[in-house]
C-alpha cells in the first residue's frame, strides 16, 4: 500500500477558491476513479496558500492505472484547465507506511486498528 501526497501552492489568497471549486466539481470526478481519499487539507501555519491531498493506492501500478483513467476523462481535463491558473507550484510524494503504521496493511486495517 502507498499514499500519494500532493501539495499545491496557490497564488496568494486563492487556496479557498481552489478548494471550493474542487468541492463543487473536481471531487465528484476524481473520487470514483482514484478510489480512496485519505484526506484533503489547507495550510494555516507555516507556508500558506497550500492545498494538500492524499490518496491511497495498492501499489505504483494501481496508481498509474487510476491516474491514466483520470487524465483520459474529458470532464477532468476541462475541470483541471479551470483551476490551473490558481496554482503556482505543485509537489508530489509517494509515501510508504512503516511496518508498524496503522496504514501498513492498507486503509481498512488502519480504520480497524483505530476502533
Amino acid at each position: 500500500m502507498i499514499v500519494e501526497e500532493r501539495i499545491y501552492t496557490c497564488h496568494c489568497a486563492k487556496a479557498a477558491q481552489y478548494v471550493a471549486m474542487y468541492e463543487q466539481e473536481g471531487l465528484a470526478i476524481q473520487r470514483p476513479i482514484l478510489g480512496h481519499l485519505v484526506g484533503y487539507f489547507t495550510s494555516e501555519i507555516g507556508e500558506l496558500n497550500q492545498v494538500v491531498h492524499m490518496w491511497a493506492y495498492q501499489d505504483l501500478a494501481d496508481r498509474a492505472r487510476r491516474r491514466a483513467r483520470l487524465h483520459a476523462d474529458p470532464a477532468w481535463r476541462q475541470y483541471a484547465a479551470k483551476v490551473q491558473p490558481l496554482v503556482l507550484t505543485q509537489q508530489n510524494k509517494i509515501l510508504v507506511p512503516a511496518p508498524f503504521s496503522p496504514w501498513a496493511d492498507g486503509p481498512a486495517y488502519g480504520a480497524e486498528r483505530q476502533a
